[in-house]
């Protein structure tokens, strides 16, 4: 396909997930304190894993997975960089763009991913090339040399692999798209794409193979969900950090007393994401939010437990709130990995297929998912299995640095 064709493509995908992501992300979306799935956005980026023949629970078969995964992503991200401002605001329904901060973050995702390749690519064997198309014998010395060697690269896909490429390559668009109008509305609609300052953190730090589990909207009610995912973290000798609610917290711990709260959480992490679930950019009172909720998640755990860290609901928070987190010791958590788990339109094995993905193409990170839905500990046993011993799961009480 030309790369005309290619570009004609990646506006035709944005056009049909304008009207659901103006819902989901530009306008307030509703609490996700309910145990129930939200109606999110109608198109969300999913792949078929299935599609990929090889195993991936090894770090071979890993980091041929992601170089392959790489290529197609940068490719298709060469494309989107070609979208005028016409384009974006027309497929993402926005009045604006914030040309700069898309650029930043557009160039910024070449790094990584450029970065990235290279470590997938490290155990590339010399002459690899001519027996694995994901090798390739010289890397091009710029980002951007990359990205356009990335789209010519793509020719040497086996046929034998054209429906895994046609399925990557629409998954990298969609995904690109997602993150795109984030990153033309920062920061008048604050988000985890970028950060305000040094105490905010996202997991692109992390190491490379690296990756730390978070939840956030909790605790439900004695016997929820949220329960269900404290099993499956046990049973799978896992750990995470909590970002709860404080009135979802206070809830729980009026029913089950703090002892056995402390219980449950044994061996995992928790933190704040404020009172309630709403966004800290347009409340009045989200300074008292953060302190109600930090008193007691205090006065409810160890202090191994508490980590010094508050995640914004809807990662939106104030550009100037940089001094008021450093008086209260906390840094601002945001993440990088999104698995859309509260979206009613994405079932725990699109979970899993989607942060496989991003994880073959991201290769670090902090993975978001909710314990007030009941997907993440459907999916997670499966994503645990299939990438097998090929990363490491960060303990949640080293955190993110």
């Amino acid at each position: 396909m030309s790369r005309h064709r290619e570009l004609a493509a990646a506006c035709v995908a944005l056009a049909a997930i304008t009207a659901a992501w103006a819902a989901a992300v530009l306008l307030p979306a509703p609490a996700h304190a309910a145990p129930s799935a939200s109606v999110g956005p109608a198109v969300v980026a999913k792949a078929d894993l299935s599609l990929w023949p090889e195993a991936i629970d090894q770090r071979a078969g890993y980091d041929k997975a992601s170089r392959a995964a790489i290529l197609v992503y940068v490719g298709v991200l060469g494309e989107m960089r070609k979208l005028s401002d016409a384009d974006m605001m027309a497929a993402f329904s926005i009045k604006s763009v914030n040309r700069a901060s898309t650029d930043k973050w557009l160039q910024r995702e070449l790094e990584q991913a450029t970065a990235n390749y290279r470590a997938a690519a490290a155990k590339c064997a010399e002459g690899s090339a001519n027996k694995d198309w994901t090798c390739q014998a010289t890397l091009p010395p710029s980002p951007q040399d990359f990205s356009s060697a990335a789209i010519e690269w793509q020719a040497r896909v086996p046929s034998a692999s054209a429906a895994w490429r046609a399925n990557l390559a629409a998954f990298s668009r969609a995904y690109l798209g997602e993150q795109m109008r984030l990153a033309a509305l920062f920061p008048k609609i604050s988000s985890e794409i970028d950060r305000f300052g040094d105490n905010e953190w996202t997991g692109d730090t992390l190491p490379d193979g690296q990756f730390l589990l978070s939840f956030d909207d909790g605790p439900t009610p004695p016997g929820g969900s949220t329960d269900e995912t404290l099993r499956m973290l046990a049973a799978q000798q896992r750990n995470a950090v909590f970002f709860m609610l404080g009135g979802n917290l206070q809830a729980r711990a009026s029913k089950l007393g703090a002892p056995a709260l402390a219980q449950a959480y044994q061996g995992q992490c928790v933190a704040s994401h404020g009172w309630e679930h709403q966004s800290h950019a347009r409340w009045d009172g989200w300074q008292d939010s953060v302190r109600r909720t930090q008193a007691l998640l205090q006065a409810s755990f160890g202090k191994d437990q508490v980590m010094p860290w508050f995640r914004p609901p809807y990662g939106q928070r104030t550009a100037d709130s940089g001094a008021f987190f450093t008086e209260q010791g906390l840094q601002v958590a945001l993440w990088n990995l999104d698995s859309q788990d509260w979206n009613a339109r994405v079932t725990a094995a699109d979970v899993t297929d989607r942060m496989v993905t991003l994880m073959l193409i991201k290769r670090h990170g902090v993975m978001l998912f909710h314990d007030v839905h009941a997907k993440a500990f459907v999916a997670l046993p499966t994503l645990f299995a299939k990438v097998g011993e090929a990363v490491v799961w960060r303990d949640c009480h080293a955190g993110p640095r």
